[in-house]
This record gives C-alpha cells, structure tokens and sequence, in this order.
C-alpha cells in the first residue's frame, strides 16, 4: 500500500466499528494453532523409560511444567540479554548464598568461563587475547589433585591454561608460582585426594589465590547449591539439567562478584571472546532461575521417600526369580540417590547385563538401565515417570526369569 491510501484505511477505522478493515488485523488477532506433531515418531527417534540417571547422551533430565511454562512465556517477548542475566543473576545469587550468579550453557562452559574471567579481569584487551597466554603478562597455570584428573577439566584448558596436578598439600605449595591462577577442586571425587574442600580452600587464601570447585552433577542434596560458597571457593559450577530439572544446555556460575562481572565479558551477547559460543538465551536464563527457585522450596523429604518406594518396587520384582540377589546402596557425593543393584548367579541365570541391557532397550516400551557388567545391572528411579517403576520391574524380571536354567 501507498502512504496515501493506507491514510485513507485508517481514517475510515473509527466509523467501521470493526478491524476487518485492516488487512492485517485478522491474522494477528487470532493466528492459526499450531498442528501437533509427534516429532520422535515422525523423525524414527526412539524414546525410552530412563532408569539409568541423568545422563548427557541421554538427554540428562526432563523439565518440570513449571520450567517450560516459564520458557514459552518467555519466548513471546524480547528483552536485552544483559538484563534478564542481570535481574537473574541477583535473585540467584540470593538463594544459593553468592555474592554474584549467571546462567550459563552448562558446567563445563561456567568452568572455562569463570577461569577466564579470573584471567583477564576487566580488562577487555585481555578478554581479546585469550587463549594465547604467551607474552600477555597473564598468569597460566591451574592446580588440581591428580585424584580429580577428569575429562571435563579440559574445559580450564580452553582459556590456554597449563594444568598442574598434586597429590599433597606440599606439593601444592610447591607447585604455586607467579603463573599460578586457580587452584581448582572436584567434588565427585573428594573422598579420593589428599586434600579436602576446607583445607584447599585455606590453601587459596594462605596464598591469595582463587579456589573453584566442580559440583555438576552434585544435588541432592539441595545444600550443596550453598555449602560450598558458604566455605569459600571463589567460584562455583553446577549443571542445570540434571536433579535441578532445569533445561539440559543450562549451568550455573556462582561465586564471588568480581569473578563474575569479568567471566560475563567473555559471555554473548559480546563477541570477541573464546565464550562466544557458550550462548544461553532468554528462555534457558529464565527457565534455570524458575528451577532454581522451585527445586530449592520442594518436600526434599517426600521426594526421597517416593524414590525409595519406586525402588522398592523394582527391588521386590527382582529378587523374586532364583539365583538373583540385589542391594541398595547411596553414592556419597554425586548422583546421590537409591541405587538398585540387580546382581544373579551366572551358573543360575543364563544372561549377561550386557544381554539384559540390549532386551530391555530394544523392548516395547523401550527402557535403559546403567552400571552393567558380566552380571549385574543398576537402576535409579529418579528420573522415571509416575508408574513407570512397574513397567521396568515387569520388564526386568520377565527377561531373568526368561534366562533362569
């Protein structure tokens, strides 16, 4: 339309009593639904009974409806990015005890981000420069335990850092120099270094160095989104999609204000940074902080004793068919939850775990199961739906009893 005629469209709008006359106004008024698809089907994904935990290649967790009603609201307004990471920020902050929080696209990116920002500061030329440390005056090393040696650490590699690992208190004063940035801790395997959390953390200070600690997959339970900011670290990282129930490419970094403020300059919406890539939008910051929020204030109680119940029920199916036996057992510091392990005679039960894994997985509905070996198997039932703990305990003692000769 010209300018001249749409004048003349609007002027006849007051005496029309009615917005038909706009071309435009009916179609947005009352846009079309959207047809409902059943996209695994209609792709050949196949979708399956998760009793083996939160696993990343298994998609981690699923979201509350809380945490995607948040996520769609969200996803029908812009708003700046800076903001909404702002205001976020703050509120989380708040609830786990830190001085300053930031949602980001997992553990792993929190980790290389907060290191960053302990780096380069605020200096923005520093920002820049990363991950060539040479000849910037930036300092280049991390210490960790050489208990705590995981693939994930190589998520400090990715700011150019050198790793330097210990295995005593004294070789960690050795080991501090002038190139020293971060002495880094891994909660999941605590109980296997030298060094505890407290005793590394005065270790950071006696030296006025910075301390961080991993702890994705670490709640339950739900004190530990404080403990360990309560103890000190400098920073803190944890992943969103796991027991939090939050979206599955989401994390926190929690820790102390300055950290923090220079870790956003390596973050989007800027550019110019080896973080550019760990971009977390709109929905995923608000969808974590409804999580956040709302995983703190559950019956933390009443959650256990359901899993315990759920448990119950694969447990008593089990141990029913000859030559089986199983144990309950709770890891220490991470995935802390009831774990079934199914265990059988192999001179009784003519099946491996890998064979009882593969009849569970290519069965209707399909189920995965963890922890297999020759003869044994590992359930959880945290992240099973209501009732489907009676579809997996059918399912598993069928094919034992299938196998008992």
């Amino acid at each position: 339309m010209q300018r001249r005629e749409l004048l003349k469209l609007f002027a006849l709008v007051p005496y029309a009593g009615s917005a038909s006359l706009i071309p435009w106004a009916s179609a947005s008024a009352a846009p079309p639904k959207a047809e409902k698809h059943d996209l695994f089907k209609e792709l050949g994904v196949r979708t399956f009974i998760n009793a083996a935990g939160t696993f990343t290649a298994m998609t981690g967790s699923l979201m509350h409806d809380y945490v995607l009603e948040a996520i769609q609201s969200a996803a029908s307004e812009f708003c700046m990015l800076d903001e909404v990471q702002d205001k976020v920020g703050e509120k989380i902050a708040a609830l786990v005890h830190s001085e300053a929080a930031v949602v980001t696209s997992g553990a792993f990116s929190g980790m290389t981000l907060g290191l960053a920002g302990i780096l380069t500061g605020m200096d923005q030329h520093k920002v820049e420069q990363l991950p060539h440390l040479d000849g910037t005056g930036m300092k280049s090393e991390v210490i960790i335990q050489k208990a705590h040696e995981i693939v994930y650490n190589h998520a400090l590699k990715n700011t150019g850092c050198k790793l330097i690992y210990v295995e005593t208190a004294a070789e960690v004063e050795q080991a501090i120099n002038e190139r020293t940035a971060l002495l880094h801790f891994l909660n999941i395997e605590a109980d296997k270094g030298n060094i505890k959390h407290e005793e590394w953390v005065a270790l950071g200070k006696k030296h006025n160095i910075p301390t961080s600690i991993d702890i994705a997959a670490d709640v339950p339970p739900v004190s530990n989104l404080w403990k360990f900011n309560d103890m000190g670290f400098s920073f803190v990282v944890i992943s969103g999609g796991k027991a939090i129930r939050g979206p599955q490419s989401a994390g926190l970094l929690m820790g102390k204000k300055e950290i923090i403020a220079a870790a956003r300059l390596h973050m989007p919406p800027r550019g110019f940074n080896i973080g550019r890539g760990f971009k977390v939008n709109k929905e995923e910051v608000l969808g974590m902080y409804v999580a956040i929020d709302k995983y703190i204030k559950e019956d933390h109680d009443k959650e256990w004793k359901a899993w315990e119940a759920a448990t119950a029920v694969i447990d008593n199916a089990a141990k029913t068919v000859s030559g089986v036996t199983t144990s309950i057992t709770v890891p220490a510091l991470g995935n802390i939850t009831p774990t079934l392990q199914i265990a059988w005679d192999a001179g009784k039960v003519k099946l491996s775990g890998k064979d009882l894994q593969e009849k569970l997985r290519s069965g209707a509905p399909s189920i995965e199961i963890g922890g297999i070996k020759d003869n044994s198997i590992t359930v959880t039932v945290w992240m099973l739906k209501p009732g489907q703990e009676k579809i997996v305990a059918g399912r598993i003692k069928e094919e034992l009893m299938k196998a008992v000769g």
